[in-house]
């Protein structure tokens, strides 16, 4: 049958009629083990009841009003969002690539507005993924997302990624900020130094700029902490937040310090969509589960747990995986073979992983995941790295 959809991804042959916690259930009958969670978007799994009533009864109200008006839930979640970090200031968007917008127009403007406007460039990092936008993408400043869409937004200044002395070199009198993830998730799950992100947070400081964390992928939860800066002991001047925000509703957001966000005045941004209703009542509902007593340190237990018995496979299977990264349930497999052949033979043990760069098959169950249900995982990674550890080993020749 032809699909009459734009050909910008390469699909699956597979589709999914209902799920339920970590388990999706497929158009074919068959269940698959979710360690992918839509990218790092269904924290809570599929079909929480919480994230479910609330999206259910907010639906039966209003679903959306514009920001023409004052939307209470959404002032709401501000105030927690705010409560439960650094931030004094949150604009709410509907994905990552636009959260991170904001945060670019928001180091832009800080400096215009303190009679500066010349200082607009950002430092950013080889392998880093800000999202699809032609700004972010420039940010990002990988060949392959540029290709094709004429001259590139000016403005971002890519140093290797951990490289101190490059991101020095870097600074110009135009600079503005530095943008970083605290682990790069598309770019392969690579974590950097506490030390480097404490003397990116230092230059910050003496040169005046702004320090702005990229969290669509590794906050709400998914390191362990709620937010991954908070594991560092760095916190920034401005971050973005998406994914897991709205418990796999679309809701992305952009907080700042009183000072970052100062020249965010009336008129300066704005969204038709973002901060709606529905998307608030799903964000609010995800932090209730995210901030109830326990889950936050079973998510840190769990993604010690993962991590030791990844590391046993690895050991068991070197001809398939290198290295285990990551930090709580935000951890990857370097392998040594392509990592879609790894890929393919989890998805053919049913379970599912997503690939990134650097060769790496990254695997993010929803923060709900138990311990029984690593193990099952555990037992699909083992039956798929035998069987292509099998396939790399040289048949021996029959003697006779």
């Amino acid at each position: 049958m032809t699909s009459h959809l734009l050909p910008t991804f390469a699909r699956v042959d597979l589709a999914f009629d209902h799920g339920e916690g970590v388990w999706l259930h497929a158009t074919n009958g068959e269940r698959y083990l979710d360690f992918t969670s839509g990218v790092a978007v269904n924290a809570l799994g599929h079909a929480h009841p919480q994230v479910v009533a609330a999206i259910t009864e907010q639906a039966g109200k209003a679903i959306h009003v514009s920001n023409l008006f004052r939307v209470p839930e959404q002032e709401r979640l501000a105030d927690r969002l705010c409560a439960a970090s650094f931030a004094d200031y949150v604009f709410f968007a509907n994905s990552g690539a636009e959260a991170m917008e904001c945060a670019i127009k928001t180091a832009r403007k800080f400096h215009a507005v303190n009679g500066q406007p010349e200082r607009y460039r950002i430092i950013t990092f080889e392998g880093a993924f800000h999202g699809r936008t032609l700004a972010t993408l420039a940010a990002g400043g990988q060949k392959k997302y540029l290709e094709g869409f004429g001259p590139v937004v000016e403005g971002f200044d890519q140093v290797p990624f951990g490289d101190l002395e490059a991101v020095k070199k870097a600074i110009v009198p135009e600079t503005a900020a530095i943008l970083i993830e605290p682990i790069q998730g598309e770019g392969g799950v690579r974590v950097p130094e506490n030390h480097f992100l404490r003397s990116l947070r230092a230059l910050c400081d003496r040169h005046g700029l702004l320090l702005i964390f990229d969290e669509v992928q590794t906050g709400m939860g998914r390191t362990g902490e709620l937010f991954a800066y908070q594991r560092i002991g760095v916190e920034p001047d401005v971050m973005a937040l998406a994914k897991a925000l709205g418990g796999g509703f679309p809701v992305g957001a952009c907080l700042a310090t009183e000072n970052a966000g100062k020249g965010m005045t009336a008129g300066t941004h704005g969204s038709t969509f973002g901060g709606n209703p529905l998307a608030m009542a799903a964000g609010n509902a995800t932090f209730d589960v995210m901030l109830a007593d326990g889950f936050l340190e079973r998510v840190r237990h769990t993604g010690i747990l993962f991590r030791q018995r990844l590391a046993e496979i690895k050991d068991r299977y070197p001809s398939v995986i290198a290295e285990v990264r990551g930090e709580g349930l935000l951890l990857g497999l370097r392998c040594v073979i392509p990592n879609g052949q790894l890929v393919d033979a989890l998805r053919d043990e049913h379970l599912l992983a997503v690939g990134a760069g650097d060769n790496v098959v990254r695997l993010y169950p929803p923060l709900i995941v138990s311990e029984d249900e690593v193990g099952e995982a555990m037992a699909m990674l083992d039956r798929a790295c035998a069987r292509l550890a099998r396939e790399r080993t040289p048949k021996k020749e029959a003697v006779g």
